[in-house]
């Protein structure tokens, strides 16, 4: 494994959920059809597709840090962002909250925050590297939403060990 280089280690369960969910659709409607007789190739096709479309829904995107680097692989996209040279990081507010990283190159990635706060040793990376934009004066816009999820990985931090060592949060 590369020095430094951490990665989502809930990707794999999340995408294991993508698949079942995916796979239960699938023979839930396959077994429905053909249990009523209105099973043919184009429905069998139809349910196929259906079935492919909610995977591709539900899949969540990679997302992983090295030094220097965030990247997002998704099932049709991959971007990768410069973190220790950003100019912008702001919070995207809609259905699901997002973060959003700008580098000096024009790069853009939207992230799940809850992706950093579930894996603190990608957060140390990203942590690290935002130090250096901002040593270099590159971050112009975004230490608020870094601060903020800061404190928000270290409430979530230790609420985990409350939890852990028995104590009351």
């Amino acid at each position: 494994m590369e020095r430094g280089f951490t990665h989502d280690t809930h990707w794999a369960g999340e995408r294991r959920s993508a698949i079942g969910v995916a796979f239960l659709l699938f023979t839930a409607l396959f077994t429905i059809d053909a249990g009523l007789g209105a099973l043919d190739v184009t429905r069998g096709l139809l349910w196929t597709g259906l079935a492919g479309l909610v995977f591709v829904i539900l899949v969540p995107s990679r997302v992983s840090v090295r030094p220097g680097l965030l990247s997002k692989r998704g099932v049709l996209v991959a971007d990768t962002v410069h973190t220790d040279s950003l100019v912008s990081v702001r919070w995207c507010d809609g259905v699901a909250q997002r973060m959003v990283l700008r580098d000096t190159e024009g790069s853009r990635v939207e992230i799940d925050p809850a992706v950093l706060i579930r894996n603190p040793a990608m957060w140390h990376r990203l942590d690290t590297d935002v130090r250096t934009s901002i040593r270099r004066g590159t971050l112009l816009s975004g230490a608020a939403a870094l601060c903020e999820l800061s404190e928000r990985i270290d409430r979530e931090t230790a609420h985990g060990v409350f939890k852990v060592s028995g104590l009351p949060s």
